[in-house]
């Protein structure tokens, strides 16, 4: 039927190349939302991770000094703590029994990302 319409013209029609824009349009507003979503997700996971090995860290450290304080991060870094590119990085308290650590994503490039705490128990919240 469109080749009795068309007879010889090539190329596309103005409201095929519409319907086209649109698929692509509906197809961007599903994926963009999903991807930052995503992004999110692997920001808190590297702050959650680092927040981790900073614990393990700290463990190992008072294996080796029970009645030691952790003064920062050279002395975690001694016993295998690196920290990510991009993670904020905060030691409330560095003794065995009050041992306090935070982690966050840099919140100039997440600014939802959230904020991780460890307690001398290993608990990590949120």
């Amino acid at each position: 039927m469109l080749r009795k319409l068309r007879k010889k013209s090539k190329g596309f029609t103005l409201i095929e190349l519409m319907i086209v824009i649109a698929i692509i349009g509906i197809l961007a507003a599903i994926a963009i939302p999903q991807f930052t979503a995503y992004r999110l997700r692997g920001y808190n996971a590297t702050a959650k991770s680092d927040l981790k090995n900073a614990y393990t860290a700290s463990q190992a450290y008072f294996t080796d000094s029970p009645a030691g304080t952790i003064a920062g991060y050279a002395d975690l870094n001694s016993y295998g703590y690196r920290q990510s590119t991009g993670v904020i990085f905060t030691l409330a308290n560095g003794t065995m029994a009050g041992l306090s650590m935070t982690a966050q994503y840099d919140p100039n490039v997440a600014s939802n990302a959230s904020t991780y705490t460890v307690t001398s128990t290993g608990a990590i919240s949120p």
